[in-house]
């Protein structure tokens, strides 16, 4: 009988080791992209005890920074690490609001503004057609303080 007629034996097993190597590989990239999906400025939040609201599906959330020194920044647009101009933020979320009106929109302002800076960028929302606005915190921590 020649070598080509003869009956092999099925093997039983699995080749776990492409697997393995395959998850390595995705393990690494979700290490290095995980601290670019944090978004925005930092800030130093208000700490609040609030409930989560609910996301809206395939609408990414706008949100307006402020930080410290009460420069504003936004979410959207070309440069989102620098700080934006009250004309700029009414003109671009009123355009994206033009697009998807469903569109979240959020104030995330650092711990230390004042309050009539907070205010300020909330008429900027309001005047760009913004109806609700959510405020970003903080959870409270859930650990009693010691007196």
């Amino acid at each position: 009988m020649p070598a080509s007629m003869k009956k092999r034996k099925l093997m039983g097993e699995i080749n776990v080791v492409p697997y393995i190597d395959v998850m390595l590989v995705l393990l690494i990239i979700f290490m290095v992209t995980a601290p670019l999906l944090t978004q925005g400025i930092e800030v130093d939040l208000p700490k609040a005890n609030s409930e989560p609201i609910e996301s809206v599906p395939d609408h990414e959330p706008l949100v307006l920074s402020v930080d410290a020194q009460g420069n504003l920044y936004i979410n959207a647009g070309d440069d989102e690490d620098k700080p934006s101009s009250s004309q700029k933020i009414v003109t671009l979320v009123s355009t994206i609001l033009e697009r998807k009106p469903k569109t979240p929109v959020f104030v995330k302002a650092d711990r230390a503004v004042p309050y009539g800076n907070v205010v300020g960028a909330m008429v900027l929302l309001q005047k760009a057609g913004v109806e609700n606005i959510g405020f970003v915190t903080d959870p409270l921590d859930t650990y009693p303080v010691p007196e």
